[in-house]
């Protein structure tokens, strides 16, 4: 199951649009002070990367080449033992030690090495000094993972305000001097993302999507969509009659969706009651929703541990919610009940973190529709729990060719904009505890 669900890893594009690479890198610059009054900036990180702008974190894909060079101010003379600078990762849950997965060191400078006009010295003379670097990002890593050794894609760096846990990629350059005195280390942190993509789906998908055309449902490409198994509904109608209903979702295929696009969908309900139909198929009584899993601790990477009786490593935060639309040939049937038939879609935003599973730290996402609660219908059998749900990936980049375009009418994407604002703290209950992420990435 796992590995059906995990998206496919590619090397780091270089004319992407997901990527800077097209209009050149961005350099960044860090920089150490004296501990004197003035304040002086005596050492020097600078940093290129595919971020948008040089005050943004530094921001790479997995297999990046990470370059720079740093600058060493000297006031006055001063004995070092060596200059290094290393890439390091590691997982954080609060209240709990980093745990490393990934250091990667180079050493710039020591007594035995020449300085740039070639000459070798053991003492910094007054003046300025620079090093050129370049540290190869590796696209995996060799972890323990439930006491199993395993080669593992890099997870992307995930931090914010309040996240119960965290992973942080930081570029650590030392000024190390001796047994006898304190090292000193300028750190700065950088956004590291997976290079992962969906595959390509099916022919008349991609067409419609290259050449602006209508989408085609299940019965015209079968290729193209998951039909998920139908959801049986009874109930009672205005307090005056029972009804049955079936409601059917459709999602495009494959299930894995790129970061700032919106994926398809398609909501069919049927009832021999027209008025039932009517009532449910209402766009905004569908509440279909993204939602995203942190699972953390031990048991992150488990299949079969979905959510721990007591919740304590698994935390939920919804993310989407997608928005419907009734299709042309919307209504079937007659008065005594028939189908109705809705478009809808989905938007993946581009700051949420690609799907991952490492040791620790997985994250994943789920559709999941929530039962309806309309004025005039109640269940026969009313529940709190999602009627629906439904695994779906989420990659960093789009599949190569394919430009997914939104097809919703806009009337329809600001008003459930607004209906969303108010419905985030639907799924809260339970064991289910909210987190906020956060963090710059790439433009």
């Amino acid at each position: 199951m796992e590995n059906e669900l995990l998206p496919g890893y590619s090397a780091p594009p270089q004319y992407d649009e997901s990527s800077n690479a097209s209009r050149g890198l961005t350099e960044h610059h860090a920089a150490l002070e004296t501990s004197l009054d003035s304040g002086q900036k005596w050492l020097h990180l600078f940093v290129k990367s595919r971020a948008a702008n040089p005050t943004s974190l530094p921001a790479f894909y997995a297999g990046d080449v990470i370059s720079g060079h740093v600058d060493m101010d000297v006031a006055k003379s001063e004995s070092v033992k060596a200059i290094t600078v290393k890439v390091t990762a590691g997982t954080t849950s609060v209240g709990q030690e980093e745990q490393l997965f990934l250091n990667v060191e180079k050493l710039l400078w020591d007594p035995s090495m020449k300085l740039s006009d070639g000459s070798k010295v053991s003492k910094f003379g007054k003046g300025q000094y620079s090093w050129p670097f370049e540290i190869n990002l590796p696209r995996t890593v060799e972890v323990v993972d439930q006491k199993v050794k395993k080669e593992l894609p890099l997870p992307a760096s995930v931090s914010g305000r309040a996240s119960p846990a965290y992973i942080d990629y930081k570029i650590i350059v030392t000024i190390k001097r001796g047994a006898l005195r304190v090292n000193q280390t300028l750190v700065t942190n950088f956004s590291l993302t997976p290079t992962t993509q969906p595959d390509l789906p099916s022919p008349m998908l991609q067409k419609a999507y290259q050449e602006n055309l209508p989408l085609v449902g299940p019965d015209g490409d079968p290729e193209g969509w998951q039909v998920l198994p139908p959801i049986q509904l009874k109930g009672t109608l205005f307090d005056s009659k029972s009804v049955e209903l079936s409601c059917t979702l459709a999602l495009a295929k494959p299930l894995s969706y790129p970061r700032g696009a919106a994926f398809p969908l398609i909501f069919t309900l049927t009832s021999t009651d027209a008025q039932a139909l009517d009532l449910l198929s209402a766009p905004s009584n569908i509440r279909l929703f993204l939602i995203k899993s942190l699972a953390t601790g031990s048991d992150a990477t488990n299949e079969n541990v979905e959510r721990p009786a007591d919740g304590s490593n698994f935390f939920f935060e919804t993310v989407a919610r997608a928005v419907f639309w009734p299709s042309e040939d919307n209504q079937t049937g007659s008065s005594q009940g028939g189908s109705r038939v809705l478009w809808g879609e989905l938007d993946v935003k581009r700051a949420l973190p690609p799907s991952f599973f490492f040791p620790r730290f997985t994250i994943r996402y789920t559709l999941e529709l929530q039962p309806f609660s309309v004025r005039g219908f109640v269940a026969t059998s009313p529940t709190s729990s999602p009627l629906l749900k439904e695994r779906v990936s989420i990659t960093s980049l789009r599949a190569r060719g394919v430009n997914p375009r939104s097809h919703a009418p806009p009337e329809y994407v600001q008003e459930q904009a607004a209906d969303y604002n108010n419905s985030v703290g639907l799924l809260e209950n339970g064991n289910q505890r909210f987190y906020h992420h956060g963090g710059p990435g790439i433009a």
